[in-house]
């Protein structure tokens, strides 16, 4: 498991091959942050997220919530949901993290996480709604929490440590190559907040 050292190369390629992935480290400072961990925890419409996995139905404990430029349409986990138009807060980080990348996006999943109980199983985002090979921006507020990556034939690992107010980048074949998840650890008690930043091919 390798873990990311200082000081941050925002041009380093985390994965060995079969993909990209750049870690920018913290894009905002601890005040700017804050601020926007609180808003977010207020001002977005959480659901708990459903799945609907051999046939029965599935409620997380982990909330989700789906914005974008049009009312989209992303399913997953065999459940449909329609974006909600982009708030204030949304559009600036957005903005932050296109200036950052060089990408640009038109919508966001965001996922909460109440403590380190909560976490997601392996999965790639390979789902038909994404564009193939697009870039996928990951901001993290909240919680500092372990982010791993297994290559789906060799079982090679990559693991970092993601940040408040820090940004990741996922772009080329990673979603073809390689699994990524969120572990969960029973040494976290407070939430952690991502936004996922990506492109809807209508």
């Amino acid at each position: 498991m390798e873990l990311f050292e200082y000081p941050i190369d925002s041009t380093k390629n985390w994965l060995p091959k079969d993909g990209i992935v750049h870690y920018y480290g913290k894009v905002l400072g601890q005040e700017r942050a804050d601020y926007f961990y609180e808003k977010l925890l207020t001002a977005i419409e959480w659901r708990n997220d459903e799945a609907v996995i051999f046939g029965k139905h599935i409620l997380t404990k982990r909330k989700v919530a789906w914005y974008g430029e049009k009312p989209f349409e992303y399913t997953y986990s065999n459940t449909t949901k329609h974006a909600l138009p982009w708030s204030i807060e949304l559009l600036e980080l957005k903005e932050i993290v296109e200036r950052t990348t060089g990408e640009t996006f038109n919508s966001c999943l965001l996922n909460l996480y109440h403590n380190g109980d909560e976490g997601m199983a392996w999965h790639s985002d390979g789902e038909k709604d994404l564009k193939k090979n697009g870039a996928i921006g990951s901001l993290s507020f909240g919680a500092v929490r372990k982010f791993a990556f297994k290559h789906k034939q060799t079982k090679e690992n990559v693991g970092l440590i993601l940040e408040h107010g820090s940004l990741l980048v996922m772009k080329d074949e990673t979603q073809s190559h390689w699994l990524h998840r969120l572990p969960p650890t029973k040494k976290i008690h407070s939430p952690r907040i991502n936004l996922t930043f990506r492109t809807i091919v209508e």
